[in-house]
């Protein structure tokens, strides 16, 4: 006897509206948009281990020359005076970033971005007439009968801050994206810093990711759960609230689980790697080449005033 498919599998769904004609655009909520952050925060860490993960120049590097020289390049950004300078090294930190395979939309979105816009925003009153006296390059009327405007001195003192934050959290983002987390522990332990620096680190660079998930798990199982159509915006605070003790407990309840786990393995609080860590030839060049560049900012720098 022949198989024969079922009738309701066979019949035409004709009676169906368009679902993109029908209903309302329901808005997100901020428990979503906080779930959707969290997403969003995973998927950036475990891109940035991806990247530590490729052949790249930074990437073969040593985790503690890659430290010291971090180090020695910002303090040499924050010794420099002339913007020019720093823009040449900004330049040098994009060709780095280039030549590590980093993706440069993540690399400009995390250095150049965020942190130089706030900056610029903060320093910008500096650039007035009123705070920092000087040649009025850009006439902004009167102020209580006098002439307010943005000043040469003013400007120059704000791109300076600006291109120096800049500079030092592009060096710090190319360190964190071409070094694993582990490496760059056992680095910091190796630099001698304190164990317990290390140690708190360490603990809440790995547990952030498992208290997101928990987040992300109670806003499931709440979806879960029938509901009505609408919820107020008590019901909203009232939830986080609870949730916040919730996850208080389970904090506390992992954190002593853990160091028991810890303490009964033989933990001491050094961060230690299975293979050890070696200096090879493409290292003490890399010192080699940081040395010259620091000592060719300075001098250049020192030429110019």
């Amino acid at each position: 006897m022949a198989a024969t498919a079922p009738e309701w599998l066979l019949a035409s769904e004709t009676d169906l509206a368009p679902c993109a004609l029908t209903g309302r655009r329901r808005r997100r909520g901020f428990l979503e948009k906080t779930i959707q952050a969290t997403a969003r925060f995973l998927q950036s860490a475990i891109r940035s281990e991806e990247t530590a993960s490729e052949h790249g120049l930074l990437q073969r590097l040593d985790a503690r020359v890659k430290l010291v020289s971090l180090v020695a390049l910002l303090l040499a950004a924050a010794l420099v005076r002339h913007v020019s300078v720093l823009l040449a090294l900004l330049l040098a930190t994009l060709a780095l970033a280039v030549s590590s395979r980093l993706p440069l939309r993540l690399f400009l979105t995390r250095a150049w971005l965020y942190v130089p816009l706030f900056t610029g925003i903060v320093v910008a009153p500096a650039a007035l007439s009123f705070v920092t006296p000087g040649e009025v390059v850009v006439s902004l009327g009167h102020w209580f009968g006098h002439p307010v405007g943005l000043t040469h001195q003013g400007l120059e003192s704000a791109a300076l801050v600006v291109s120096r934050v800049t500079v030092s959290i592009s060096l710090v983002v190319l360190v964190a994206m071409t070094t694993s987390w582990p490496r760059l522990l056992a680095a910091l332990r190796t630099l001698l810093c304190p164990k317990l620096l290390v140690l708190v680190i360490g603990m809440t660079y790995r547990f952030l990711f498992t208290l997101l998930g928990a987040v992300e798990e109670m806003y499931v199982a709440r979806e879960a759960r029938p509901r009505s159509s609408e919820r107020s915006v008590r019901q909203g605070r009232a939830f986080v609230f609870a949730s916040v003790g919730a996850l208080f407990g389970k904090t506390q309840a992992l954190s002593e689980d853990v160091h028991q786990a810890m303490v009964a393995r033989g933990y001491d609080g050094d961060a230690r790697m299975l293979e050890r860590s070696r200096l090879t030839l493409v290292d003490v060049a890399w010192i080699g080449a940081c040395i010259l560049v620091v000592m060719l900012l300075l001098g250049v720098d020192r030429a110019a005033l």
